[in-house]
């Protein structure tokens, strides 16, 4: 198991014919944990989509944006008391168990690559998978600044501060690309935190109706719709048989 931290490396390489890459908030799990703290105790749900309406027309980059997000939420919340809602209220999309297992057993590595924080992914994914299991998932994401003992005053801290994605997810997806035998690397979304990552991986699963769809229907970049990871599986299942 790896979780670098901001400055280390931004790459998990896993060996095999195929790696798996996921986004976590809204592609994971059915809701997305940070727009539910967003909408509900910080800045509210029009304020929110108004600034991913911004991202996605390029007024604002998705790094100033959420940042400003969280930080509305930081001023209501302790960290902890936000960890403790999101145990409560998030759950995983129905396929993802089934998915996860099955991958595993199969020696298909499966990453996580979120532009949320660490401490919130693995608190709801011991709860929903198991604590041995989310200590052990690979997770590539940003970090959590604490600017006192209690938590109470805490913001993001970037993975790559210089991008204005914050966290740049295709560092975590071209490094593949570079060695002598590359797998075959699939990836999941749903968000404008995914953009960056949507170009490079073979298979790419855009969860229906979310921004990440809007993106890449503007930008060209192919793509299969998807409800659940239910669907994921057996399109990866077909992807795996047309390989062999």
């Amino acid at each position: 198991m790896s979780t670098p931290l901001p400055g280390s490396s931004d790459v998990i390489i896993k060996e095999g014919p195929f790696v798996y890459l996921s986004d976590w908030d809204g592609t994971i799990t059915t809701q997305d944990s940070n727009d539910y703290l967003i909408d509900n105790f910080g800045m509210g749900k029009e304020n929110r989509e108004k600034l991913n309406e911004d991202i996605l027309s390029h007024k604002l980059n998705f790094r100033d944006a959420f940042y400003e997000m969280l930080r509305s939420v930081s001023k209501a919340k302790s960290f902890y008391e936000c960890m403790e809602i999101l145990k409560r209220d998030i759950v995983l999309d129905p396929g993802f168990s089934d998915f996860y297992f099955w991958a595993k057993m199969n020696n298909i590595p499966v990453i996580i690559v979120s532009s949320g924080m660490a401490p919130f992914i693995r608190s709801v994914l011991s709860k929903l998978i198991g604590e041995e299991e989310a200590k052990n998932i690979d997770i590539i994401s940003n970090d959590v600044k604490f600017n006192d003992p209690e938590g109470k005053d805490w913001e993001i801290v970037y993975r790559h501060p210089e991008s204005g994605f914050g966290h740049d997810k295709s560092k975590a997806i071209l490094p593949y690309r570079d060695l002598p035998q590359p797998p075959t690397l699939f990836f999941s979304g749903d968000g404008v935190s995914d953009m960056s990552a949507a170009k490079h991986a073979d298979h790419l699963y855009v969860r229906k109706e979310k921004d990440l769809e809007k993106y890449c229907v503007a930008q060209n970049i192919p793509y299969t719709p998807f409800d659940t990871f239910t669907n994921i599986k057996n399109y990866v299942i077909d992807a795996i048989n047309k390989k062999e």
